[in-house]
């Protein structure tokens, strides 16, 4: 039954990531007006597609669930604080739900993260030793 639900949480993730690339990298206008209001238009935009983009691949893939969730957090921490700070909870009369996609996101990568906290301290003893 665990494996079911850390299934469901990886995957509902990377969906909710996955699904806004085609926005970000189309340059639908939405997309383009919410970075332009961040002064980050175009740069911020696809950069944080190709982000999205490579959290949602290692969500997805067993041995990279930590970095993925790591990325997750960062990623999702940015788009909350850019919703409160200079976007608003409310995008273009969406009703807040890019807002709360963003926290839906966090809230399964922090448990993600927790779940697979030693695959992350396994990665670190590796590059510990390597370096």
């Amino acid at each position: 039954m665990k494996n079911i639900i850390l299934w469901l949480l990886r995957i509902s993730a990377a969906i909710i990531l996955l699904q806004t690339l085609f926005f970000k990298f189309s340059g639908h206008p939405e997309s383009v007006e919410i970075f332009t209001k961040l002064g980050v238009e175009p740069w911020g935009r696809i950069g944080t597609g190709i982000i999205e983009l490579l959290t949602g691949i290692l969500l997805l893939i067993p041995s990279t669930v930590f970095i993925g969730a790591l990325l997750g957090i960062g990623l999702m921490s940015g788009a909350i604080l850019s919703h409160i700070m200079v976007l608003g909870i409310e995008s273009k009369g969406d009703g807040g739900q890019l807002f709360m996609l963003a926290i839906v996101v966090l809230v399964f990568c922090s448990v993600l993260s927790f779940v697979y906290k030693q695959q992350g301290i396994n990665l670190w003893s590796k590059f510990v030793k390597k370096a």
